[in-house]
């Protein structure tokens, strides 16, 4: 690199940081924000979560309940996602370049996995209300169509990696598409198709929670219920359970993908 060349690199990257700093500076102008304020009450910040955020023995009296919100958080995001995946699946083999047997299908497959996955599931849920209210058919249907998209997606990249020799050499003996795909196709693809399950359903667990406060369902409900009741110390455990949730579930799909990848 010449010293042009360095000189323009460098002028580039101050002139990024400037832009940057200047953002930073209207968007806290705009919302009328102190950084000076903001930092200062940090140490009170921490206070207060040490005074109220710990759990009690009359906490701990509404853990079934808790429990039960839970359990249905996690059925509901393991269903959305299986079910989705299987209509991923059948989108990701239309939209695949690979084993796409009709370009209008294709451009379709890839459309629904466009404006599926590009609307987050939050914003599914509140589209949702409108028509089916609070309940936990709302909760399912966002989770439903915004793993849809993303997996099939996913599935679509992952088809279109796997290797052509399997699928040329089915093809050329004469078997037929559905004889390619079950025996070309679905074996190589299979692993890596689990592993985005998996991660799906790490996913929709967290999704869930934040969907669950608008469709008064799961575990987000409780979390809603007590956190407006100032009910701080059942918030806590209830934060905690999620979190435990959410890691026992990522350890487990990590061992599973190490099996079968």
């Amino acid at each position: 690199m010449n010293e042009q060349q360095f000189k323009r690199r460098k002028w580039k990257s101050l002139t990024f940081f400037l832009v940057i700093v200047g953002i930073t500076w209207l968007s806290a102008h705009l919302t009328a924000f102190n950084f000076i304020e903001g930092f200062t009450t940090i140490p009170a910040a921490f206070m207060w979560i040490i005074e109220n955020l710990w759990i009690t023995t009359e906490t701990l009296d509404r853990l079934p309940g808790i429990l039960d919100r839970l359990l249905e958080t996690i059925l509901m995001s393991i269903a959305a996602t299986t079910i989705a995946a299987v209509v991923a699946f059948f989108l990701g083999i239309a939209g695949s370049n690979t084993t796409s047997s009709n370009s209008l299908l294709s451009g379709f497959a890839r459309f629904v996995a466009s404006v599926a996955r590009n609307i987050p599931v939050v914003a599914w849920a509140l589209i949702l209300l409108l028509s089916f209210g609070q309940n936990s058919i709302t909760g399912f249907l966002a989770l439903f169509i915004g793993t849809v998209g993303l997996l099939t997606r996913a599935f679509i990249e992952v088809i279109d990696e796997a290797g052509l020799s399997a699928y040329e050499a089915l093809t050329a003996t004469g078997a037929t598409y559905f004889q390619v795909v079950g025996k070309a196709v679905m074996p190589q693809t299979l692993p890596q198709m689990v592993s985005w399950i998996l991660f799906m359903i790490e996913t929709n667990i967290r999704s869930a929670t934040l969907v669950g406060l608008l469709t008064g369902t799961g575990i987000g409900y409780s979390f809603d219920l007590y956190y407006k009741m100032l009910d701080y110390q059942t918030v806590t455990l209830i934060t905690m359970l999620i979190i435990i949730t959410v890691i026992c579930i990522e350890l487990t799909s990590n061992k599973v993908r190490k099996v079968i990848l």
